[in-house]
């Protein structure tokens, strides 16, 4: 699989989860990816290191895609594309 430029993905939905501590992105994600159609990606924005680990493995468990994160200074951006 090639990889993905991260910082030009086209994103259906950014959620700002910033001044959540986990579970609140996880939570954010999980109502806010019925707004993303299949295919799409779904971007959170989380100051708190452990959504990225949280993220990834809620994505396996549901069949998404966990397609990475780019930091953007005191917080991550994490990318999620909706598989169903």
């Amino acid at each position: 699989m090639a990889e993905i430029d991260l910082s030009t993905i086209q994103v259906a939905k950014v959620v700002d989860a910033r001044a959540m501590a986990c579970p609140g992105p996880l939570l954010e994600a999980k109502k806010s990816i019925g707004a993303v159609n299949v295919g799409g990606v779904l971007e959170i924005w989380s100051g708190d290191p452990t959504t990225r680990k949280n993220l990834s493995d809620w994505c396996k468990k549901l069949g998404h895609a966990y397609l990475g994160f780019v930091a953007q200074g005191s917080y991550d951006r994490i990318f999620i594309k909706r598989n169903k």
